[in-house]
């Protein structure tokens, strides 16, 4: 089992190039297989989630060639099969895309009911609900969804019970080769959201509205080719800007769109930090004690609910009583017993935790519950004094790519190890 081993103390300086948004680079891949052309996507993140989904694209019959590290080539005319294989699919959560694909090309599809982290109950059934309204018969059996559209799907109005992006990008994938006109309610507006519809139509769909409260999809018969260059990821970048913040460094972040990173640049301002904003990059500077905050998550372009665990890091150092509030799952604190290891005072009541700021964090062994969290953790390790071992790293390698190699580029003094004895080595080297 890998570990990353941290000695805390360094402020981050230097600059980080931020890869593919991998939240939208798993809606592109599914809606890639739509067409019986080949696609090309560019800025795609080498991360595990990604590659497994590739792995379980190639699993029912399609073409993937992989051009380099951030480069691949999909084709869907050779799938032969409209089911997914379990195994490949327990692992992340966004294999629930390959319903709506499936679905809306070959207007039947098989898919193990989702896996991914456990922060909370994330219930699939707006997605069914847009499904059904589309013409399809839904049913779970023997822990996958079955859907099947005999007399294929035909265009409906939907109105979302609740904002989901999950269901917001199924719903607009399957509907984009249905008969006639579909109308999506209540819908996400992530930059995730726009950026698959941004493709879909580089395909021939006819989708309009993403990124607002309306989307209106006119259906079309089938879709092209199309190369296509995934939008940076905003949750990406965020940890880093936070991770700059909590070690008190300055680091400038590049290859990012600041209009996506509003809700996160304001925290970071508010809490005392200086963040200069460019073109294509933003720079945050930390100089002294951070001030306190309260802080709501909500959909875009709310605070993110990807973002909570990272601010909660950096409140935990900063001056003064901060209140956390975390409205969209449930399960988002599993880190707060992690952080108090290291002397952190947070107290969890609900979905709300109370942060009261310390001067300083100190080394621990602790363990990454999920992708962000773990993340988090990281950053705690960096900030405090000593050195932390962090286990469970697998849950960050699903979404950060090489992570512990861009951190060092800034100064942090981190390696990813997978025994004791190199913890021990790392410990004399630093000590």
């Amino acid at each position: 089992m890998e570990q990353y081993v941290i000695k805390g103390g360094n402020p981050l300086v230097g600059e980080v190039e931020i890869g593919g948004a991998k939240n939208a680079a798993l809606g592109i891949l599914a809606a890639a297989i739509m067409t019986d052309e080949t696609v090309t996507l560019e800025n795609l993140p080498d991360v595990n989630d990604i590659n497994v989904l590739l792995e379980a694209i190639e699993c029912i019959g399609a073409t993937v060639q992989r051009i380099d590290r951030h480069t691949v080539k999909i084709n869907g005319s050779t799938i032969g099969v409209v089911s997914v294989d379990y195994d490949y699919i327990k692992k992340i959560r966004a294999s629930y895309y390959l319903l709506g694909a499936l679905l809306g090309k070959y207007k039947q599809a098989e898919v193990p009911l989702p896996g991914g982290c456990n922060i909370g109950s994330r219930p699939i059934d707006q997605h069914l609900k847009g499904f059904r309204a589309l013409g399809a018969k839904v049913q779970i059996q023997h822990g996958a969804i079955v859907a099947k559209a005999e007399e294929g799907l035909v265009g409906a109005h939907v109105f979302l019970d609740m904002v989901s992006v999950g269901a917001t990008i199924n719903i607009m994938m399957a509907a984009a080769m249905a008969r006639g006109n579909t109308i999506i309610e209540n819908v996400a507006k992530e930059p995730h959201v726009v950026d698959v519809a941004n493709f879909l139509n580089s395909m021939g769909a006819n989708i309009k509205g993403a990124g607002t409260d309306v989307i209106r999809i006119r259906g079309v018969e089938k879709l092209h080719a199309s190369t296509y260059a995934i939008v940076p990821d905003m949750i990406e970048a965020g940890t880093y800007m936070f991770a700059a913040a909590a070690t008190r460094g300055d680091v400038l972040v590049k290859n990012v769109i600041p209009k996506h990173l509003e809700a996160i640049t304001a925290k970071l301002e508010e809490i005392g930090c200086e963040v200069q904003e460019f073109d294509d990059a933003v720079r945050v500077i930390a100089t002294g004690r951070l001030g306190r905050t309260h802080v709501k998550t909500q959909p875009y372009p709310g605070y993110p609910t990807d973002m909570q665990p990272q601010i909660a890091v950096t409140l935990a150092l900063a001056k003064g009583t901060s209140i956390v509030t975390e409205s969209i799952f449930e399960n988002r604190f599993k880190y707060a017993d992690e952080l108090a290891r290291m002397g952190a005072s947070v107290k969890v009541e609900g979905n709300t935790a109370i942060i009261d700021g310390v001067e300083t964090l100190t080394g621990a062994r602790i363990s990454a519950p999920d992708l962000r969290a773990g993340a988090a953790l990281v950053i705690a390790g960096l900030a405090a004094e000593g050195v932390s071992v962090v286990d469970d790293i697998v849950y960050i390698q699903r979404g950060y790519e090489d992570f512990e190699g861009k951190l060092r580029t800034l100064g942090a003094e981190i390696e990813r190890v997978s025994s004791e004895k190199e913890i021990q080595k790392f410990r004399l080297r630093v000590g």
